[in-house]
Protein backbone atom coordinates (compact mmCIF):
# COMPACT_ATOMS: atom_id res chain seq x y z
CA UNK A 1 0.00 0.00 0.00
CA UNK A 2 2.77 2.45 0.92
CA UNK A 3 4.60 1.67 -2.31
CA UNK A 4 1.51 2.49 -4.38
CA UNK A 5 0.84 5.70 -2.46
CA UNK A 6 4.45 6.78 -2.88
CA UNK A 7 4.28 6.14 -6.61
CA UNK A 8 1.13 8.29 -6.90
CA UNK A 9 2.69 11.09 -4.86
CA UNK A 10 5.82 10.96 -7.01
CA UNK A 11 3.75 11.24 -10.19
CA UNK A 12 2.05 14.33 -8.80
CA UNK A 13 5.35 15.88 -7.72
CA UNK A 14 6.84 15.34 -11.17
CA UNK A 15 3.78 16.84 -12.86
CA UNK A 16 3.73 19.90 -10.59
CA UNK A 17 7.46 20.43 -11.09
CA UNK A 18 7.04 20.19 -14.85
CA UNK A 19 4.25 22.78 -14.80
CA UNK A 20 6.49 25.14 -12.87
CA UNK A 21 9.52 24.49 -15.08
CA UNK A 22 11.41 23.00 -12.16
CA UNK A 23 13.45 19.85 -11.64
CA UNK A 24 12.17 17.02 -9.44
CA UNK A 25 15.60 16.88 -7.83
CA UNK A 26 15.08 20.37 -6.39
CA UNK A 27 12.15 19.20 -4.26
CA UNK A 28 12.57 17.22 -1.04
CA UNK A 29 9.75 14.96 0.06
CA UNK A 30 9.53 15.05 3.86
CA UNK A 31 7.61 11.97 4.98
CA UNK A 32 5.62 12.97 8.05
CA UNK A 33 5.61 10.01 10.42
CA UNK A 34 4.20 11.48 13.61
CA UNK A 35 1.84 9.12 15.43
CA UNK A 36 3.21 6.19 13.41
CA UNK A 37 5.59 3.61 14.93
CA UNK A 38 9.25 3.25 14.07
CA UNK A 39 8.63 0.28 11.78
CA UNK A 40 6.69 2.57 9.43
CA UNK A 41 9.79 4.76 9.14
CA UNK A 42 11.84 1.65 8.40
CA UNK A 43 9.38 0.54 5.72
CA UNK A 44 9.43 3.98 4.10
CA UNK A 45 13.21 4.05 4.22
CA UNK A 46 13.34 0.67 2.46
CA UNK A 47 11.30 2.22 -0.36
CA UNK A 48 13.82 5.01 -0.80
CA UNK A 49 12.50 7.80 1.41
CA UNK A 50 15.25 9.54 3.35
CA UNK A 51 13.82 12.64 5.04
CA UNK A 52 11.28 12.24 7.83
CA UNK A 53 9.29 14.83 9.71
CA UNK A 54 8.15 14.53 13.31
CA UNK A 55 6.05 16.95 15.35
CA UNK A 56 6.72 15.92 18.92
CA UNK A 57 10.15 15.68 20.51
CA UNK A 58 9.21 13.16 23.19
CA UNK A 59 7.32 10.93 20.76
CA UNK A 60 10.33 10.77 18.46
CA UNK A 61 12.65 10.15 21.41
CA UNK A 62 10.94 6.76 21.81
CA UNK A 63 11.34 5.91 18.11
CA UNK A 64 14.88 7.21 17.74
CA UNK A 65 16.80 4.12 18.95
CA UNK A 66 15.03 2.04 16.30
CA UNK A 67 15.77 4.38 13.37
CA UNK A 68 18.98 6.18 14.26
CA UNK A 69 21.15 3.83 12.22
CA UNK A 70 19.11 3.90 9.01
CA UNK A 71 21.65 4.78 6.28
CA UNK A 72 21.21 8.31 4.97
CA UNK A 73 18.09 9.00 7.03
CA UNK A 74 17.51 12.60 8.05
CA UNK A 75 15.05 13.68 10.70
CA UNK A 76 13.35 17.08 10.79
CA UNK A 77 11.35 18.58 13.64
CA UNK A 78 8.32 20.22 12.01
CA UNK A 79 6.27 20.87 15.14
CA UNK A 80 6.49 23.68 17.67
CA UNK A 81 9.54 23.40 19.91
CA UNK A 82 9.47 24.59 23.52
CA UNK A 83 12.61 26.24 24.82
CA UNK A 84 13.02 23.66 27.57
CA UNK A 85 13.18 20.83 25.01
CA UNK A 86 15.91 22.43 22.88
CA UNK A 87 18.70 20.22 24.20
CA UNK A 88 16.72 17.04 23.70
CA UNK A 89 15.77 18.09 20.17
CA UNK A 90 19.38 18.94 19.31
CA UNK A 91 20.37 15.36 20.06
CA UNK A 92 17.60 13.79 18.00
CA UNK A 93 17.10 15.87 14.85
CA UNK A 94 19.25 16.95 11.94
CA UNK A 95 17.07 19.97 11.21
CA UNK A 96 14.69 22.16 13.20
CA UNK A 97 12.19 23.73 10.81
CA UNK A 98 10.28 25.67 13.46
CA UNK A 99 12.67 28.18 15.01
CA UNK A 100 10.50 31.17 15.91
CA UNK A 101 12.40 33.27 18.46
CA UNK A 102 15.88 34.49 19.28
CA UNK A 103 15.62 32.78 22.65
CA UNK A 104 14.98 29.41 21.04
CA UNK A 105 17.81 30.01 18.56
CA UNK A 106 20.17 30.70 21.47
CA UNK A 107 19.05 27.58 23.34
CA UNK A 108 19.49 25.38 20.26
CA UNK A 109 22.89 26.86 19.50
CA UNK A 110 24.09 26.23 23.04
CA UNK A 111 22.74 22.68 22.99
CA UNK A 112 24.23 21.87 19.59
CA UNK A 113 27.58 23.27 20.68
CA UNK A 114 27.64 21.13 23.79
CA UNK A 115 26.90 18.07 21.65
CA UNK A 116 29.48 18.97 19.04
CA UNK A 117 26.98 19.11 16.18
CA UNK A 118 25.68 21.67 13.73
CA UNK A 119 21.94 21.80 13.21
CA UNK A 120 20.15 22.97 10.09
CA UNK A 121 17.56 25.57 11.03
CA UNK A 122 14.56 27.06 9.30
CA UNK A 123 12.42 29.90 10.60
CA UNK A 124 8.72 29.23 10.96
CA UNK A 125 6.83 32.29 9.75
CA UNK A 126 3.28 32.98 10.87
CA UNK A 127 1.46 34.48 7.92
CA UNK A 128 -2.11 34.01 9.14
CA UNK A 129 -3.96 35.54 12.11
CA UNK A 130 -4.93 32.14 13.51
CA UNK A 131 -4.10 31.96 17.21
CA UNK A 132 -3.44 28.23 16.95
CA UNK A 133 -0.56 28.76 14.54
CA UNK A 134 3.00 29.28 15.77
CA UNK A 135 5.78 31.20 14.12
CA UNK A 136 7.56 34.53 13.93
CA UNK A 137 5.79 37.52 12.42
CA UNK A 138 7.27 38.72 9.14
CA UNK A 139 8.38 41.99 10.77
CA UNK A 140 10.46 39.99 13.26
CA UNK A 141 12.49 38.30 10.54
CA UNK A 142 15.42 40.75 10.28
CA UNK A 143 16.28 40.38 13.99
CA UNK A 144 15.74 36.62 14.01
CA UNK A 145 17.74 36.05 10.83
CA UNK A 146 20.62 38.10 12.22
CA UNK A 147 20.53 36.14 15.46
CA UNK A 148 20.56 32.79 13.68
CA UNK A 149 23.37 33.81 11.36
CA UNK A 150 25.45 34.67 14.41
CA UNK A 151 24.97 31.19 15.89
CA UNK A 152 28.05 29.11 15.14
CA UNK A 153 26.28 25.78 15.65
CA UNK A 154 23.16 26.57 13.59
CA UNK A 155 22.99 26.76 9.81
CA UNK A 156 20.06 28.88 8.66
CA UNK A 157 18.80 27.59 5.31
CA UNK A 158 15.24 28.77 4.78
CA UNK A 159 11.70 29.50 5.88
CA UNK A 160 8.72 27.32 6.80
CA UNK A 161 5.03 28.09 7.12
CA UNK A 162 1.72 26.46 8.00
CA UNK A 163 -1.18 28.22 6.25
CA UNK A 164 -4.75 28.08 7.56
CA UNK A 165 -6.35 24.73 6.79
CA UNK A 166 -8.35 24.73 3.57
CA UNK A 167 -9.14 21.87 1.20
CA UNK A 168 -8.88 24.26 -1.75
CA UNK A 169 -5.18 24.73 -2.67
CA UNK A 170 -5.95 28.06 -4.31
CA UNK A 171 -6.87 29.39 -0.87
CA UNK A 172 -3.45 28.53 0.52
CA UNK A 173 -1.45 29.52 -2.57
CA UNK A 174 -1.15 33.21 -1.51
CA UNK A 175 0.59 32.13 1.70
CA UNK A 176 3.09 30.08 -0.29
CA UNK A 177 3.68 33.00 -2.62
CA UNK A 178 4.28 35.35 0.31
CA UNK A 179 6.77 32.99 1.94
CA UNK A 180 8.67 32.74 -1.35
CA UNK A 181 8.81 36.54 -1.53
CA UNK A 182 10.24 36.72 1.98
CA UNK A 183 12.85 34.05 1.21
CA UNK A 184 14.01 36.00 -1.84
CA UNK A 185 14.10 39.23 0.17
CA UNK A 186 16.40 37.72 2.78
CA UNK A 187 18.47 35.50 0.49
CA UNK A 188 17.27 32.16 1.85
CA UNK A 189 17.23 29.15 -0.45
CA UNK A 190 14.82 26.68 1.14
CA UNK A 191 11.05 26.84 1.48
CA UNK A 192 9.23 24.22 3.56
CA UNK A 193 5.56 24.52 2.64
CA UNK A 194 2.77 22.37 1.30
CA UNK A 195 1.11 19.25 2.70
CA UNK A 196 -0.84 16.29 1.38
CA UNK A 197 -3.76 18.36 0.13
CA UNK A 198 -1.93 21.37 -1.35
CA UNK A 199 1.67 20.41 -2.10
CA UNK A 200 1.24 20.85 -5.85
CA UNK A 201 0.37 24.53 -5.41
CA UNK A 202 3.33 24.85 -3.06
CA UNK A 203 5.68 23.36 -5.65
CA UNK A 204 4.34 25.74 -8.27
CA UNK A 205 5.11 28.63 -5.90
CA UNK A 206 8.66 27.46 -5.18
CA UNK A 207 8.59 24.91 -2.35
CA UNK A 208 11.83 23.01 -1.87
CA UNK A 209 10.44 20.85 0.96
CA UNK A 210 6.92 19.43 1.00
CA UNK A 211 5.58 17.70 4.11
CA UNK A 212 3.48 14.66 3.24
CA UNK A 213 1.90 12.46 5.88
CA UNK A 214 -1.65 11.36 5.13
CA UNK A 215 -0.97 11.09 1.40
CA UNK A 216 1.70 8.47 2.10
CA UNK A 217 0.58 6.68 5.23
CA UNK A 218 -3.18 7.18 5.32
CA UNK A 219 -5.16 8.42 8.32
CA UNK A 220 -3.35 8.70 11.63
CA UNK A 221 -4.52 7.06 14.84
CA UNK A 222 -5.65 10.52 15.99
CA UNK A 223 -7.17 13.07 13.62
CA UNK A 224 -4.66 15.68 12.56
CA UNK A 225 -4.58 18.19 9.71
CA UNK A 226 -0.95 19.28 9.86
CA UNK A 227 0.39 17.26 6.94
Amino acid sequence: MLRERLERIEERIHAAAARAGRRRSDITLVAVTKKFPADVICEAHALGLRVFGENYVQEFEVKYPHVAQLPGAEFHLIGHLQNNKARLAAGLFHAIETVDSTRLASRLNEAAGSLGVTLEAMIEVKLSPEETKSGAASEELPELIAALRSCSHLRLTGLMTMPPWNENPDQTRPYFRRLAELAREYGLAKLSMGMSHDFEAAIEEGATHIRIGRGLFGPRPTADANA
